[in-house]
């Protein structure tokens, strides 16, 4: 289970957080990012004993959580960035962005982290003291809260956009490539929402333009 251990080994005075991002691999929709911290490391232990890797939690559970979370510390940011960006800069770095929005939301609330602790092995160009912990959102218990504020603000958002666009079952697959969402494609063409840059997109696009 996640713990402050890697927090605490830095030996810093001041406040840490942690960053992550749900929504790299599906063909559609943003790419949403949370930032969280505890003051002094203070996350009530029945709530730290629930928190884990947003991936080993049941929805039904992450939602519970996610309320439980942002009750429980002022200390959290959201940010994303649009199929559009993702399309214009790559995913990395709109995944950056998006961790960079969910970040200077934290700082207008007027927080000053002094060191950022990024889910996975890539760093961005920022200037503050940041490390990279692979598996971080099973190790830091900050990581793990903000995979978990990341992923529940991403399914909401896809279930709102299913309404939108009712055909790819976006309430279900948040916009992976499933059945249903080739089915989708394959019946009603790309929305504004899919990410033209992805390979399975950008081939339902150069086959529209060889049939014209």
């Amino acid at each position: 289970m996640p713990d402050f251990s890697f927090e605490k080994k830095l030996n810093r005075t001041g406040l840490i957080v942690g960053l992550d991002e749900a929504g790299r691999g599906p063909w559609c929709g943003p790419v949403v990012a949370a930032c969280v911290g505890w003051q002094d490391f203070q996350c009530p232990p029945d709530l730290a004993n629930q928190i884990n890797d947003s991936k080993k939690l049941t929805p039904q559970k992450r939602e519970i959580l996610f309320d439980q979370i942002i009750s429980a510390t002022p200390v959290w940011g959201i940010g994303q960035a649009s199929a559009k960006e993702i399309d214009e800069i790559n995913i990395l770095q709109a995944s950056f962005l998006a961790m960079r929005r969910a970040l200077d939301e934290v700082i207008k609330k007027g927080f000053k982290p002094i060191t950022v602790l990024i889910d996975g092995n890539r760093l961005p160009d920022w200037d503050v003291e940041k490390y990279a912990l692979i598996g971080g959102d099973g190790k830091s218990l900050s990581v793990a809260a903000a995979s978990i504020l990341a992923k529940v603000t991403r399914d909401r958002i896809m279930t709102e956009l299913a309404q939108k666009y009712p055909y790819y079952g976006w309430e279900k697959n948040a916009g992976y490539g499933t059945k249903a969402h080739q089915e989708g494609l394959a019946k009603y063409g790309i929305t504004p929402e899919h990410r033209q840059s992805y390979a399975p997109i950008r081939k339902i696009l150069e086959n529209n333009c060889k049939r014209k």
